[in-house]
């Protein structure tokens, strides 16, 4: 899921939809540029009880990973 160039929550509430979306076992990549993301990505995750697979750097922000539980 493309969220470059949006900023919170925009990138949360995209991720929320898409997990909402999605059965028990999917991967969700998330591309943002926010530095928030760092942060309030994992912290979203545990909140809500979903798999934080981690992030890694792309070219323009990170990729982040989460599995729906």
């Amino acid at each position: 899921m493309d969220c470059v160039g949006e900023f919170c929550p925009v990138p949360l509430i995209r991720l929320s939809r898409a997990v909402d979306a999605a059965g028990a076992g999917t991967v969700i990549e998330v591309w943002s540029d926010d530095e928030g993301a760092k942060v309030d990505i994992p912290v979203w995750c545990r909140m809500k009880g979903q798999e934080f697979l981690g992030r890694r750097d792309r070219e323009m922000g990170w990729a982040f990973l989460v599995r729906r539980v």
